[in-house]
């Protein structure tokens, strides 16, 4: 049976941030807080953020990151081709060193399709 990377990211994810929360750190509790309220509803819709997070996080080449706003986007109805344009304009901003992680979003994106079937 294929490895789901999906279940998998999102089974780590949890588990180290329960360990991360679990530890009573205020900073750290503040960030994820700070997380959470940044991508809520607001003067920009949470899909234009989720986009914005996405194009940073691909900028910024942070695969963890990009699986995140990845499957946040997906959850939001986004279309493939919405996706897909939003991390070609990471691409022209980041330069070909975006390649490797676009690829993986790509991979991504696909898995959370076939999630979905």
């Amino acid at each position: 049976m294929k490895n789901n990377i999906v279940e998998e990211f999102n089974a780590y994810r949890e588990k180290m941030n329960d360990k991360m929360l679990a530890d009573n750190n205020k900073i750290i509790k503040r960030i994820f807080n700070l997380d959470t309220n940044a991508y809520m509803e607001g003067v920009l819709p949470k899909k234009t953020k989720e986009l914005l997070g996405l194009g940073n996080s691909l900028v910024l080449r942070c695969d963890d990151c990009v699986r995140y706003h990845l499957e946040e986007s997906h959850k939001l109805g986004l279309t493939k081709e919405e996706v897909v344009e939003a991390m070609s304009i990471s691409l022209l901003i980041g330069g070909t060193i975006v390649v490797p992680h676009l690829r993986r979003a790509f991979e991504y994106w696909e898995a959370l399709e076939a999630q979905q079937s």
